[in-house]
C-alpha cells in the first residue's frame, strides 16, 4: 500500500497530501478495482438478459450476512460470500432444469432470499437497524485486505474473459448451438454467476444494496447505445464504469453524499447522453 500512497500523493487534491486521509486513498483504490470489474461483468449481464440477477445476488448476500451474524462470525461477509456462491449455483441448476423464463426464476430466488434475510435478521426480536449500512454502503470504510482480494478477482475475471469470451457469448446468445459445439454451457454460466456473486457480495457494503444492480447494468447499457462492434462494446463499458466511479467518489467526498448513488447517477447521465447520441445518429 505504501507504493499506492506514494502515487496518490502526486494528485492535486488536499486529501492526497502525505501523512493523512488514508481512508480516501483506500477508497480511490477500491473504486479503481471495483469499476473495471463492474464494467467487464456488465457486458455479460446485459448480453445474457440477466439484468436483475445481481439484484437477486445482493438479496442472497444480505441473507448470508444475517446467517453469519446469527452464527456469531466475527466477519459475516465470508458467510455471505459462501451463501451467494451457493445461491448462484442453485439458480443456474434450477434455470437449466425448468422451462420458466430467466426473469421468472430470478424473481422467485430474489423474493425468497430477501424474505429469508429479513426473517433471520429479525428472528428473536433482533433489530434490523444494524443492517441498514448494507442498503446505502460506505466506500470510505473499505479495508486494504479486501481491496487486494478484489484485485485478485479482477485478474481472474480478465483471464476468464480472455480465455472464454467466445464460449460465454455463444452460451448467452444461443445455448442450444453452444451445446452442439461441445461447449459446457452449464459450467460456463456457473463460472460467470460465481464471479458476479463474489463481486456483488464483497462490494455490497461499499456501494450499497439499493444501487448495486444498476452498477452491473448501466455501463453496458450505455455502451450498447454507441458501440459499433463487440470490441467497442466492452471497451466503452469498461471506460465508462471507471470514469463514473472516479467522478462519483470525488462528488461524494466534496458534497458529503453516498458514493454508490453518486456513481450510479453519473452512469445514468452517461446512459441518457449515449441514448440521445444514438438517436441523432
Amino acid at each position: 500500500m505504501e507504493l499506492w500512497y506514494s502515487l496518490v500523493e502526486l494528485l492535486p487534491f488536499e486529501w492526497a497530501e502525505p501523512g493523512g486521509m488514508y481512508f480516501m486513498k483506500n477508497a480511490l483504490l477500491a473504486v479503481l478495482v471495483i469499476s473495471p470489474l463492474f464494467g467487464i461483468l456488465s457486458t455479460m449481464v446485459v448480453h445474457s438478459r440477466m439484468s436483475f440477477f445481481s439484484d437477486a445476488l445482493g438479496h442472497s448476500a444480505f441473507t448470508g450476512m444475517a446467517i453469519g451474524a446469527i452464527c456469531g462470525f466475527s466477519e459475516p461477509t465470508w458467510a455471505a460470500v459462501i451463501f451467494s456462491i451457493f445461491f448462484a449455483l442453485l439458480f443456474n441448476l434450477v434455470r437449466r432444469r425448468t422451462h420458466l423464463a430467466s426473469d421468472t426464476v430470478i424473481g422467485v430466488f430474489s423474493s425468497t432470499a430477501v424474505a429469508l434475510g429479513i426473517f433471520l435478521s429479525t428472528l428473536g426480536g433482533r433489530s434490523f437497524t444494524k443492517f441498514n449500512n448494507l442498503l446505502i454502503g460506505d466506500i470510505l470504510s473499505v479495508e486494504p485486505g479486501k481491496i487486494g482480494l478484489l484485485a485478485v478477482i479482477l485478474f481472474l475475471a480478465v483471464v476468464l474473459w480472455c480465455l472464454s469470451f467466445n464460449q460465454l457469448m455463444l452460451s448467452a446468445v444461443h445455448p442450444a448451438l453452444a451445446d452442439s459445439r461441445g461447449i459446457q454451457v452449464f459450467w460456463q454460466e456457473a463460472m460467470f454467476s460465481v464471479a458476479v456473486a463474489v463481486v456483488v457480495t464483497l462490494s455490497m457494503t461499499w456501494v450499497g444494496l439499493l444501487v448495486i444492480n444498476s452498477l452491473l447494468v448501466l455501463p453496458a447499457a450505455a455502451a450498447r447505445n454507441v458501440a459499433r462492434n463487440m470490441t467497442q462494446y466492452h471497451l466503452i463499458s469498461f471506460v465508462g464504469a471507471v470514469v463514473a466511479g472516479f467522478a462519483g467518489l470525488m462528488t461524494s467526498y466534496y458534497i458529503d453524499a453516498s458514493a454508490g448513488s453518486a456513481i450510479t447517477l453519473y452512469l445514468a447521465v452517461w446512459f441518457f447522453l449515449s441514448f440521445l447520441f444514438r438517436k441523432k445518429g
